[in-house]
């Protein structure tokens, strides 16, 4: 049960001290002292450390051996101030170290509390002796991100790393190499401090995309002193149905975490495509814990806090503490000091140098004592230390952690984790699996994982073995064989399972398997689509291969490929020819914009003739005007049939003729030949306009009622349910047409597709009504293999082997091959417009300008008017036909009545 929220002092925790009194004189512990006791007294001033601790654990005795370094230390080099060290073996009751501390405090003096395994706690002993001012020292690492002020707790000091940094750290990890789902591991502590970290977590893992799958608990290594690895194995039976392998262990004893990885070993969950990744809980303790042990951990990574071992403080610490520590426990192998003996260490330190900036009378006072702890910032053994509000705040620009990969007997460093980045790591993959997926590698130097897997990321999942294939369900029935067909007959894979979508998974198996082995069984499903995905969503199937929809409420269930098939809704109806002998059928070959802009050109090409021929005094285009009009019109009518029979004079009209008769040879080849194809090819006009008329006629409908199709056309297009015909399978669709019972069917692009490539002439289909997520494959929610099947769909996409998939399933028939017939609008001959345009009004200003030319020459006396006012002037005096007469020697015709009575000679005479 989790201990409650210490926020104030409560009367249970005096209650039970009263009712625990015998605990206190039953309590066993020993004191250090550099001397006797009367040698501490000579001294003028003494402080006493209260130092509580498991003394039977290898983080009790590294914390007991350095802390002794660090008094002694300190008595030798002061003559006026000694401490002395009292220590109480603590075996980790919750509430025994609060009475512990309540001992120390009253009866022995101390004036300074450190140790304690958990940051439960010491946060419960600090909370008990908040009135009496002590600074109480925690090593243990804390979930919380305030501060102790801000908890409440003014003396706890935390000297140990804040396990929301290492959170950070392991997220960081998880999110850039794309695993969905994680297991967390702790020891259970009894007193719910797991709680808070895996709070932690979960919120976490969700801002980058990720969950905790589950979480185990394993007992605490005191409750199963008697067989632990069985209790370790029991728990991890659980995990055998579950499909992430990757593995978080957030806190555990070194004990405890020595029987979880043998066992975990042991049953296979560190073989290949597993990941482990072990808090500084566990790695503190790489480098003093018996190298005997670590094989059992090899390829996992760890969080490890960092420390420098190179400078000249620490080796000297390290000398004094092997040569210490070995004399004191001989039983232990390895004798070098870790985290937690560093972290003591400084503790001491962080007192000692309080004391030395206390006057001498102000030793005795826990409130200066306290002011002069929280004021500390100084580089000690384990870093720099900055306990601001409490709590030790590393420097922005240290390196708090390390990230390490355990390796045979050791373990190497592969990176440094700073907390002011979320993601740092920005190295590029190297492995080509791991490019193809756009995986950022986040560790330096290759990392060697579970299983000696080297040339790759590992999965994360339980990947498919021989002994246990992935179980892949597919639909038994699909509307249309074309895509799945199952022919039991057959033995081979290849031959038994053929269709569209198969071909496609064989061609997706060829791409992985050049990767990894994808070992797998079909299991045939006999029900709807969504009881297929169904069952993908309680693991009775790894995956669906499959004509399946993706759908907003199933991508909520399973995880989707990219989608191999454009879906939407698509709607088919009876179809009937359309008639050929309509009233105004021969005026389809041209849009209404064709034949008005035809008509003015013929007619502007008809002015243009007449103008040039008239005043060129051709006498087929004289006479009186509406034999003119007549001439002319009928001249260029009767051209595009090439029947016109005027003679022509003018050069000029000559071009203009040349330019439309190519333009009516143009127009009048293209409107044969459309009209010819218009009643000779039969076009189709659907019997029924919309969705809305079936909807308002309560028309009876037909779709496969397998698939979403029924549900989607209830729920989104608002059909009566009786109004909605089952139909299971594509030949029955015809059927039911003809004989009534459907006024029109609602299929899928892809099986509309191939429906109107067999039923052409009697049905026509509409464009997609509404679209869908298009068609793919499935698999369990955060499996790796989604993202895999999606990036070899893309492949076998861009190098066009699924369009020749789409060109061997779906051929296009030959009776369906004929081409629509559409009428030809302005936008098919705008260039021949425009050249006709454009010679007719070129020529005719060159014929005025070449009038003009030849008038100036019998004008030159008014040479000083202008241009245009003697076009005008010629114009009013009918002039022109004077020049005309004298140009083209016209002597045998009357002259015009204006000239004889201005008195010109007659007969071409000048």
């Amino acid at each position: 049960m989790p201990f409650p929220v210490l926020n104030s002092s409560t009367p249970c925790f005096f209650c039970f001290w009263l009712t625990s009194i015998l605990v206190i004189f039953s309590h066993h512990g020993y004191g250090y002292n550099t001397g006797s006791t009367a040698a501490v007294a000579d001294h003028k001033y003494s402080t006493i450390i209260g130092a509580i601790i498991d003394a039977n654990s290898r983080k009790g005795k590294e914390e007991t051996t350095a802390m002794k370094i660090a008094i002694d230390k300190f008595n030798n080099n002061s003559n006026n101030h000694k401490l002395s060290l009292i220590f109480r073996n603590f075996t980790g009751e919750l509430y025994q170290a609060a009475l512990t501390a309540e001992e120390l405090i009253k009866e022995k003096k101390v004036q300074v509390i450190i140790g304690m395994d958990t940051w439960q706690q010491a946060a419960l002993a600090a909370e008990i002796e908040n009135h009496a001012q002590v600074p109480v020292f925690s090593l243990a690492a804390s979930a919380s991100v305030r501060s102790s002020r801000q908890l409440g707790r003014p003396t706890l000091i935390q000297m140990g790393s804040n396990v929301s940094e290492q959170i950070r750290c392991i997220t960081a990890i998880v999110h850039s190499y794309h695993w969905r789902r994680v297991i967390a591991i702790y020891e259970d502590d009894a007193y719910g401090g797991n709680a808070k970290m895996l709070t932690l977590l979960s919120e976490a893992l969700q801002r980058v995309g990720s969950e905790i799958e589950y979480h185990l608990s394993l007992p605490h290594i005191s409750s199963v002193v008697s067989d632990p690895r069985e209790a370790v194995h029991q728990q991890l039976l659980k995990l055998l149905s579950i499909q992430s392998r990757v593995f978080i262990v957030l806190q555990s004893s070194l004990p405890m975490a020595t029987h979880l990885f043998q066992e975990a070993r042991r049953m296979d969950f560190m073989g290949k495509d597993s990941a482990w990744i072990v808090t500084d809980s566990i790695s503190s303790f790489l480098d003093s814990m018996d190298t005997s042990v670590i094989p059992y951990m090899e390829g996992a990574l760890g969080i490890k806090s960092y420390y420098s071992k190179s400078s000249s403080s620490f080796l000297e610490f390290s000398t004094q503490f092997q040569k210490k520590f070995k004399s004191e426990n001989p039983e232990e192998d390895n004798a070098q000091p870790g985290i937690h003996a560093l972290r003591a260490y400084d503790s001491i330190a962080v007192i000692t140098r309080a004391l030395e900036r206390l006057g001498g009378d102000d030793t005795n006072s826990p409130k200066m004592l306290l002011r002069n702890i929280l004021s500390s910032n100084f580089s000690g053994l384990s870093g720099k230390i900055n306990l601001e509000g409490g709590i030790n705040v590393p420097n922005s620009n240290s390196m708090p952690f390390r990230i390490i990969n355990i390796v045979g007997k050791g373990y190497k460093e592969l990176e440094f984790w700073k907390q002011a980045f979320d993601n740092p790591f920005t190295r590029e993959a190297g492995d080509r699996i791991n490019s193809r997926r756009n995986i950022r590698r986040v560790l330096d130097g290759p990392v060697i994982w579970p299983g000696y897997l080297k040339r790759r990321v590992p999965k994360g999942w339980e990947m498919p073995t021989n002994a246990k294939p992935l179980k892949i369900g597919i639909p038994s029935n699909s509307p249309f064989d074309m895509f799945l067909m199952v022919d039991e007959d057959q033995i081979e894979p290849q031959k038994k399972y053929t269709g569209f979508c198969f071909d496609i998974f064989w061609e997706v198996l060829k791409i992985l398997e050049q990767y990894y082995s994808l070992p797998y069984e079909f299991h045939q499903f006999m029900g709807t689509y969504d009881e297929l995905i169904d069952c993908v969503y309680n693991k009775t199937y790894d995956a669906v291969v499959g004509d399946v929809t993706i759908l907003a409420n199933r991508s909520k269930k399973v995880e989707f490929t990219q989608p191999y098939a454009e879906s939407g809704l698509v709607m088919i109806v009876q179809a009937t020819p359309e008639e050929p002998h309509k009233t105004w059928m021969f005026l389809k070959p041209f849009t209404r914009e064709m034949w008005v802009v035809f008509g003015a050109l013929l007619v502007y090409t008809m002015f243009i003739v007449w103008v040039v021929e008239y005043w060129s005094n051709n006498p087929a285009f004289r006479g009186p005007w509406k034999s003119q009009l007549g001439t002319a019109l009928w001249f260029i009518f009767s051209s595009l049939f090439f029947a016109h029979k005027e003679t022509i004079q003018s050069n000029i009209t000559r071009v203009v003729i040349v330019v439309w008769l190519f333009v009516a040879l143009v127009l009048t080849s293209t409107y044969t030949a459309s009209l010819s194809s218009m009643l000779t090819v039969r076009r189709l006009e659907p019997d029924i306009m919309d969705v809305e008329w079936l909807t308002a006629t309560k028309s009876v409908v037909g779709c496969d009622g397998d698939s979403f199709m029924r549900k989607y056309l209830e729920d989104v297009i608002k059909f009566k349910g009786a109004n909605i015909k089952n139909i299971s399978n594509e030949y029955q669709y015809a059927s039911e047409f003809q004989s009534g019972n459907i006024s029109a069917a609602f299929f899928e692009t892809p099986y509309a597709k191939v429906f109107m490539n067999q039923f052409c002439k009697n049905y026509t289909a509409t464009q997609p009504l509404n679209r869908f997520g298009g068609l793919g494959f499935a698999f369990q929610k955060g499996s790796p293999l989604a993202a895999d099947v999606s990036e070899a769909i893309l492949t076998i996409t861009e190098n066009g082997i699924l369009k020749e998939l789409e060109d061997k399933w779906f051929p296009r028939s030959a009776k369906c091959s004929s081409t629509e017939t559409y009428e030809l609008s302005l936008g098919n001959f705008k260039a021949l417009y425009l050249l006709s345009f454009a010679t007719s009004t070129i020529c005719v200003l060159l014929f005025f300008l070449r009038l003009l030319n030849d008038f100036n020459r019998h004008q030159a006396s008014t040479s000083i008017e202008s241009i245009w006012m003697r076009t005008v002037q010629l114009m009013d005096n009918h002039q022109l036909i004077l020049l005309l007469k004298d140009r083209f020697n016209l002597s045998s015709r009357r002259p015009h009545p204006q000239l004889e009575m201005n008195g010109s000679p007659r007969g071409g005479q000048r």
